[in-house]
């Protein structure tokens, strides 16, 4: 049974930094890929960060530059620091993980980031 438990989200004004922490059960070395999504009030959920299980990362053009996704194999963790928070970057953060040998997608719960003054 895999599970994702997000937590770091909070309320941070335009400028500032957040971590967002995504524990994982399971399997590790078994998550393909993982990565961060977020969903705005009344948007769609769309990427934000993604890293493979060797390292390979890949990030929306709107972040560029300003987060950064890791992953410690050790912690059976990964981790999205984010920098210069604009007011744009408000929404639910989710975390994700795909196991390319069954093909499933697995989800987090959910946290709530918030950029305003």
């Amino acid at each position: 049974q895999v599970q994702l438990v997000e937590s770091g989200g909070g309320l941070v004004q335009p400028g500032g930094s957040l971590t967002l922490s995504c524990g994982a059960s399971g399997s590790f070395s078994s998550f393909t890929v993982m990565g961060w999504y977020r969903q705005a009030p009344g948007k769609e959920r769309d990427p934000v960060a993604t890293i493979t299980n060797v390292g390979g990362t890949n990030y929306a053009d709107s972040v560029k530059g300003r987060f950064t996704i890791s992953r410690d194999n050790g912690k059976n963790a990964i981790y999205l620091q984010m920098n210069n928070l604009k007011p744009e970057d408000t929404a639910v953060y989710y975390c994700n993980a795909y196991i390319a040998m069954i093909n499933r997608y697995y989800w987090g719960q959910g946290t709530q980031v918030t950029v305003s003054s």
